[in-house]
């Protein structure tokens, strides 16, 4: 299924993801109270808070995994929660997510893992969900023998290319990444930016970012959403770095954070 059989007059919106009045709460404990954000079509979008401040949690309720207690959620001109289950099955084909540590079916090996979807959505045949496995695992950077390999059989950064290349196997307008540097050590981890960044170049992806790692802020986002005092702030990695903010000035300009800030200054 290719992106021009999907098109809709909700594809000319020039945002991919609208947040509007996010609520989210957990018996007395408030993590998003009126969180508002707009991801723009074919950007990469990082989105980054202390911990507890709900990150992954806003990732899950923007895809329809956990429900918000109060506000709204367009994806891709879908409403996720108030949408019938037709359309919000629809939406699932037009997005990837990649879970920390690749969330691999253990039992499965990786061509199988990237056929799920396939399978759960699509009606093909097996020779051609083969050879459409095999391209994904060929874009992700594995090598071909990593198809008949079980994750047990994988390192880490192999585990996060073959998530990823689950993530890509519908051809998905959005990509989700849920901490994909984690567990990395620096160079595995900056290979892996420059293999979002030339991905999202070349599919013309939509890529919303849970991340901690500054140099992947640095390397590959075109913008940061803060989540701070249970709301968010947006702006470029320059902007934030210069807002009086407590949590932003300590995340952006602790000890760590020093040649980070030399490259954003360059």
């Amino acid at each position: 299924m290719t992106q021009e059989h999907r098109k809709s007059e909700a594809d000319t919106d020039p945002i991919a993801i609208r947040v509007r009045g996010i609520k989210t709460q957990f018996g007395a404990q408030v993590i998003h109270d009126g969180v508002d954000l707009d991801v723009n079509r074919g950007e990469v979008i990082g989105i980054v808070g202390g911990s507890g401040t709900g990150k992954s949690v806003l990732l899950r309720e923007i895809v329809g995994l956990q429900r918000p207690s109060g506000g709204t959620i367009e994806l891709l001109g879908t409403d996720v929660w108030g949408a019938g289950l037709e359309a919000r099955n629809q939406l699932r084909t037009r997005i990837g997510v990649l879970f920390q540590d690749g969330a691999l079916f253990s039992s499965l090996t990786v061509a199988e893992n990237i056929q799920v979807p396939m399978r759960e959505h699509l009606n093909m045949s097996q020779a051609l969900m083969d050879e459409l496995a095999a391209l994904k695992i060929k874009m992700v950077g594995l090598a071909p023998e990593a198809g008949g390999k079980l994750p047990s059989q994988l390192s880490g950064g192999m585990r996060k290319r073959a998530g990823l290349a689950r993530a890509l196997a519908l051809d998905p307008d959005v990509v989700f990444l849920d901490e994909p540097t984690a567990g990395l050590d620096p160079i595995g981890a900056a290979a892996f930016d420059e293999l979002i960044r030339s991905l999202q170049g070349s599919l013309g992806l939509t890529v919303f970012m849970v991340t901690h790692d500054l140099d992947s802020l640095a390397a590959i986002c075109d913008r940061i959403a803060a989540l701070v005092d249970k709301k968010v702030m947006v702006g470029t990695m320059e902007q934030l770095m210069k807002a009086d903010h407590p949590w932003l000035q300590e995340y952006f300009h602790g000890p760590r954070a020093r040649a980070v800030s030399g490259m954003a200054a360059e």
